[in-house]
């Protein structure tokens, strides 16, 4: 693992899902509890949908 300041690890961006991935986008989670309406799986490209984060 690279431990140098200009390392990607460990950094990640928030987006909204109606943006779309773009190409330096890495591993791609929605964290949210219903599905984005107009936005097909496909379009995503989600890794995973974390939907169930109710306490």
């Amino acid at each position: 693992m690279d431990n140098s300041p200009d390392s990607s690890a460990g950094i990640f961006a928030i987006k909204h899902v109606c943006d779309g991935p773009s190409d330096d986008d890495g591993c791609r989670v929605l964290v949210d509890w219903l599905w984005p309406r107009g936005v097909s799986k496909e379009r995503a490209q989600l890794e995973l949908w974390l939907s169930n984060m109710r306490k």
